[in-house]
């Protein structure tokens, strides 16, 4: 008897420690690590939320960029934080989802990290140099079906989204074409704008400006409904090809184990930021859909990430990409 009143003593002590240190929390700044270089538009979304969590939550929120490896590096460091909620991990597609099945990864994306909140979502599209020959989707397709490995379709390197992309829409439509990779989007866009490559799948964030400005021309987004910040451009089932979809999403997380209450705590930061008109609003200008209230908890983040970890790896495995 004794020995279990000692047990339930212990058990309610740490009970009381953890909701304790929950109540402080956060009682010293936040790290938020960004697993990219400084400059992107994954580290942009980072700021502008924190910004607004900050307020919330009453402490400064620095974000740390650790590039490399397709944001691998700098999710590792988040994973293997203390957790305590002082460091947390903000990343996109490429870094909680194609990383792990391209990298020997020296932890686990859904087991060893703690989802907080889904935050935000932007198509990718397909986008051309103005001189190509097609003047839409069906009729592009068409062009790279009888002109295989002809066409040349820049990517942010191997491995990356828009690699991925662009081998999801050869195995979806039976087509064949070259693969350009750059060193970032930025001197990507530069040469499809300029007609040194002809076509390229990207964030639809990233090249909508030089959609709008007439630089190139989108022939469909591949998402499953038009998207708001260009809705003349068609998806892909409306063209007739069905089950071609693929977001650039945006998610937090904390490392394993943090405790529910603080995960809790930093769940209602990011709720109030999303709320917020002006977060809104920012997000909305950079081509970002916020996803619903229901979806911006701990368990819709979850859902979302297994499910396009589900998706993806076979596809990526397929394609035999092992980066070292």
């Amino acid at each position: 008897m004794r020995t279990k009143a000692a047990i339930a003593s212990l058990a309610l002590a740490i009970a009381f420690a953890a909701g304790a240190r929950a109540q402080d929390y956060p009682s010293r700044p936040i790290t938020m690590i960004v697993p990219f270089p400084a400059g992107g538009a994954t580290t942009t979304l980072a700021r502008i939320l924190s910004e607004h969590m900050k307020t919330t939550l009453g402490q400064t929120i620095v974000i740390e960029n650790v590039g490399g490896a397709s944001g691998s590096i700098g999710t590792a460091r988040a994973a293997r934080a203390q957790p305590d909620g002082y460091t947390l991990s903000f990343g996109n597609w490429a870094s909680h989802v194609g990383s792990g099945a391209m990298y020997p990864l020296p932890f686990d994306l859904l087991k060893d990290l703690e989802p907080i909140a889904f935050v935000a979502n932007s198509p990718l599209w397909i986008v051309a140099r103005n001189g190509f020959p097609a003047r839409d989707l069906k009729e592009f397709i068409a062009w790279l079906k009888a002109n295989p490995d002809k066409a040349t379709a820049a990517t942010v390197g191997v491995g990356s989204g828009s690699h991925m992309c662009g081998i999801y829409l050869q195995n979806s439509t039976g087509t064949r074409f070259q693969f350009v990779p750059y060193r970032g989007g930025a001197p990507a866009m530069q040469d499809l704008v300029g007609g040194q490559v002809d076509f390229m799948c990207d964030f639809a964030g990233n090249s909508l400006p030089n959609a709008r400005s007439g630089q190139i021309k989108p022939y469909a987004v591949m998402a499953k409904s038009r998207w708001f910040a260009a809705p003349d451009v068609p998806t892909f089932e409306e063209m007739g090809i069905k089950g071609l979809e693929m977001a650039f999403w945006h998610g937090l997380w904390a490392p394993k184990g943090t405790e529910p209450a603080i995960v809790a705590k930093l769940n209602g930061a990011v709720r109030a930021a999303l709320a917020d008109p002006l977060v809104q609003r920012r997000y909305i200008d950079m081509g970002q859909e916020l996803p619903a209230p229901a979806q911006q908890t701990p368990e819709a983040l979850a859902r979302h990430h297994k499910a396009e970890i589900d998706k993806w790896w076979p596809i990526i495995k397929a394609a035999n990409i092992k980066l070292q």
